[in-house]
């Protein structure tokens, strides 16, 4: 048994890659706030993910020669499939007949439940660690974005409508949890797919409800902010969940929200109020409670075979073969042996071990 140093410079930068997915994310609301002048929600929706994925495509294509990532897999294949149909799917079309049935004022509330569900069956489900102290910030941020959501009134309509939204915001939480089982693999690779997949998705709904497509300013506006704010977004929340594992990725992302209502007020020119205010309280409190977490003891780990890209640390002393690419990082398939040792870490690709 060995124990190892716990002052990673590396940690940091993991939770700093969920909350610049979140800012990316977030800024796309005050600019979707535009064209949705003249675009159906429906029809823009789709272009977006449809930007997210043809930007994404032609990244990809762009650097495959120059491979640093790891590709996908086929024994991933299952899990981005699973992640792609409850996601890119079931979850648009459940949240479309939702909103039909559901006043704003509610369905902007029962959206923030993606977060809980994320967490529930991260912990519950999928086995991921949790303490006091990150179920407290979870709490927080999601308060924060209830708060945030809140108008004053709650108008429920129909018991189906409620209900349809719930069942949307649970299956993006399965999506969520089944894209970390992927997220060893090329992020941008996984990104490119999700997002043809659901722009595909989105945009026959939007066509099938006679939207037709803008003109080529708003069209193009629509597809870049698609790459940026979806695309390289979901990038981002990949790395993240390659590192920090599906609940504490998503309660990061959960302050999209706040980042959207606080650009909005720069665009927009809207007031500050004390709703904004308590919820960027609550989920600042949210956060610093997460970027505190200590979570450090002695545990195993198994026998792995796997592909990802990675440094020669203490979770990665193997030999190489004649044509694994030279310097570091780089990714080739590399063989885990059993090892016992102490240091501080989260629930990432490494570490999916019982408590």
């Amino acid at each position: 048994m060995t124990e190892l140093t716990t002052n990673n410079p590396f940690r940091r930068r993991h939770a700093a890659f969920a909350l610049f997915s979140a800012l990316l994310f977030g800024i796309s609301a005050p600019v979707a706030k535009l064209l949705l002048q003249t675009i159906t929600p429906q029809l823009l929706a789709g272009l977006l993910y449809i930007g997210s994925g043809l930007g994404l495509t032609v990244l990809w294509l762009a650097r495959r020669h120059n491979r640093v990532q790891a590709p996908l897999t086929r024994n991933a294949l299952p899990w981005l499939c699973g992640a792609i149909a409850f996601g890119g799917v079931l979850a648009p079309l459940l949240l479309m007949l939702g909103l039909s049935r559901t006043p704003a004022s509610a369905a902007s509330l029962l959206l923030s439940l993606e977060g809980v569900f994320t967490a529930l069956l991260a912990w519950f489900v999928f086995r991921e660690n949790f303490d006091r102290r990150i179920a407290l910030g979870m709490l927080a941020i999601l308060a924060g974005g209830a708060v945030l959501s809140w108008q004053g009134s709650l108008a429920w309509g129909s018991v189906l409508g409620p209900l349809t939204i719930v069942a949307a915001t649970l299956c993006w939480a399965v999506d969520n949890n089944l894209t970390q089982k992927v997220s060893a693999g090329d992020p941008v690779q996984i990104a490119a797919v999700k997002g043809v997949a659901a722009g595909s998705v989105n945009l026959a709904i939007a066509l099938w409800l006679g939207a037709s497509l803008p003109a080529w300013p708003r069209l193009g506006a629509g597809l870049l902010v698609g790459f940026v704010s979806y695309g390289l977004s979901l990038v981002f929340f990949i790395l993240a969940l390659r590192h920090l594992g599906t609940a504490r990725t998503a309660a990061y992302f959960s302050t999209a929200p706040f980042i959207g209502a606080v650009v909005a007020i720069a665009v927009f020119h809207e007031p500050v109020t004390r709703w904004l205010l308590l919820s960027g309280a609550l989920m600042a409190l949210g956060v610093w409670l997460h970027l505190m977490e200590r979570h450090e003891h002695e545990h195993a780990h198994e026998t792995l075979e796997h592909e990802h890209l990675h440094m020669h640390d203490e979770h990665h002393r193997h030999l190489h073969a004649p044509g694994d690419p030279p310097g570091e990082p780089h990714s080739h398939p590399h063989r885990h042996e059993p090892l016992v040792h102490i240091h501080a870490h989260y629930p990432d690709i490494h570490h999916r071990h019982g408590h």
